[in-house]
């Protein structure tokens, strides 16, 4: 059996919920992609983690069907875990920082997979929304208060016999940002809670908090 630590990502403020995160401190011993991918579906979590080099920060992140360049809470967790200034994805290099009770990931919204950002009128039409069929990817919101900005979010990964609601989505957080220009305070799923920060050059904060369950 192979060991594995399970995380939650962008847990609400009174330490609950957040997105579930495995992470494999030795990636060396599932070193085949293929043997990485059947260990990731085994598992079942939105994203497992595979880390090559724990003094770098280098990973390797899966969902159970496929290979990521980058994904948000997978580094989030991970930069947490591991207490690395930086961590190096196949997509770039992601600065990483602790600040109190948050961790931090600096990230470009170009990393992130593709999403489709659907604008809702109210939180309550995206608290009604059912689980669409297979397809594109859905990232339903609507702001609580446009002001603050606040929003309320739910994720649809939209793939066949998989996670059908993402708890917590950072790479949509980051392309909702750089789409807004503008800080946010996203609540998605049941309640899990990120925060984004626009940065100079088109980087992009992403934050929020993180629980060690196993």
């Amino acid at each position: 059996m192979t060991d594995y630590d399970v995380l939650r990502v962008f847990c609400a403020p009174t330490g609950g919920y957040g997105n579930e995160l495995g992470v494999i401190r030795d990636g060396s011993v599932l070193p085949e992609r293929s043997d990485r991918q059947a260990f990731a579906a085994e598992l079942g979590f939105s994203k497992t983690v595979f880390v090559d080099d724990p003094e770098r920060g280098v990973v390797d992140i899966y969902t159970p069907t496929l290979r990521l360049p980058f994904a948000g809470h997978p580094c989030v967790g991970t930069a947490w875990l591991l207490d690395v200034p930086e961590l190096v994805t196949p997509a770039g290099v992601v600065g990483a920082r602790l600040d109190g009770e948050f961790s931090w990931i600096e990230a470009r919204p170009e990393w992130a997979p593709p999403r489709t950002l659907r604008q809702y009128a109210t939180p309550a039409e995206v608290d009604a929304l059912p689980v669409p069929e297979p397809g594109a990817w859905i990232y339903a919101w609507a702001w609580e208060d446009e002001a603050a900005g606040r929003i309320r979010a739910r994720g649809f990964p939209g793939r066949d016999g998989c996670v059908e609601e993402d708890e917590a989505t950072g790479a949509a957080a980051l392309l909702l940002t750089a789409r807004l220009d503008r800080a946010l305070n996203i609540t998605q799923g049941k309640a899990s809670q990120l925060l984004t920060a626009p940065q100079p050059q088109g980087w992009i904060e992403l934050g929020g908090r993180v629980q060690l369950d196993r």
